[in-house]
């Protein structure tokens, strides 16, 4: 990916030191405080009952007509669903165990695509990534292809596309490898190339790719939170950020991106332990503030593995962006996705 020179980074651990006080985490430290949100709207149930099930989601924004945004979420015991803003499903594709989802807009064969990608499960013993197309007028997702990630059983996932529009695949295998796939769409027809790896000490899973200075971002379950410069050869992590019990509580699933300016912004990450949000900021790692969501006119969420964040209009619920997180104990017992204005949100963490 293009060459971009990282700042450095400040430790979260020591910029959240100044606030202590707070409900005990699982591990017995004292939490900072954490503020309390509820949802605006919610998906129906994904089709597996009363199993973890609902697991991760990703977002396409129509930027000409915003009511008309997708969601795309995966139900890691079936297959892929696709939302509207309203929570309504559009449509499922039964394509067995597929773990995380991520989407890109890119160009193939001339033709504009939003490129969907997915983590599949079925083979425990050799990842595979999934590539679909997603027909976002009728909210359809058809296959691609599904390509070899290397041996081990596929977890995390998520996309990364340069200046120059070439799109890289992240594959965050269970045993702790992240493999960077390059994939090429010559004639139309996709193909992929394993180019780099590095290998986590423990088990990692979310991961979120930061197209405007080439940074990834791996969340390692109890361990913490790795950059990975993309410029560079070596494709070896530095600490962003350390599970302390105090503003991030292990395990640190899904991680998501709020972009703002040429390159600042907020990292967001799930701190299931505690069934909370953390927020970082993307310049200096230092961390900003945490939320969780709770009871309201919609129920609030726990235990929640994937989340994801896609700034703009959406429409009057949503004017500046929207967040959305799995439910891991949705009530009624079968899981779901919540979406929160980023408006919201914005107005709660401000000093």
């Amino acid at each position: 990916m293009r060459n971009i020179a990282l700042v450095p980074l400040v430790s979260a651990a020591l910029a959240g030191c100044a606030a202590q006080s707070g409900t005990p985490s699982p591990s017995g430290a004292p939490l900072v405080p954490t503020l309390e949100l509820t949802a605006d709207a919610e998906t129906v149930p994904v089709g597996t009952i009363n199993r973890d099930a609902a697991d991760d989601p990703a977002i396409w924004r129509n930027a000409a007509n915003p009511a008309k945004s997708l969601i795309v979420g995966t139900d890691k015991r079936a297959g892929l669903y696709v939302y509207g803003l309203d929570g309504s499903k559009k449509s499922f594709l039964p394509e067995g165990e597929l773990n995380n989802v991520d989407l890109r807009e890119v160009t193939i064969a001339g033709e504009k695509t939003v490129l969907v990608g997915a983590s599949i499960r079925n083979d425990r013993a050799h990842a595979h990534i999934g590539l679909y197309k997603l027909d976002t007028d009728s909210a359809q997702l058809e296959l691609l292809g599904k390509y070899p990630a290397g041996p081990g059983e596929a977890y995390g996932f998520c996309f990364g596309q340069d200046s120059g529009g070439e799109i890289f695949a992240y594959m965050i295998e269970k045993s702790g490898f992240v493999r960077e796939i390059t994939l090429a769409f010559a004639g139309g027809i996709p193909t992929a190339t394993i180019t780099r790896s590095h290998k986590l000490a423990t088990q990692p899973e979310g991961c979120v790719v930061d197209d405007r200075t080439g940074r990834l971002y791996v969340g390692e379950e109890n361990s913490g939170i790795w950059l990975f410069d993309l410029a560079t050869d070596n494709f070896k992590p530095q600490r962003f950020a350390h599970i302390n019990g105090r503003e991030l509580v292990a395990d640190v699933e899904g991680l998501a991106l709020a972009p703002e300016g040429d390159n600042g912004g907020y990292l967001v990450a799930s701190s299931q332990g505690d069934s909370a949000y953390v927020l970082y900021d993307l310049l200096t790692g230092a961390y900003i503030n945490r939320f969780r969501l709770v009871d309201g006119a919609i129920d609030g969420t726990s235990e929640t593995d994937g989340i994801e964040v896609k700034l703009g209009d959406f429409g009057p619920a949503y004017p500046d962006g929207l967040m959305i997180m799995q439910d891991g104990a949705n009530e009624g017992g079968t899981q779901n996705f919540k979406l929160v204005s980023w408006a919201k949100i914005k107005v709660a963490i401000a000093p």
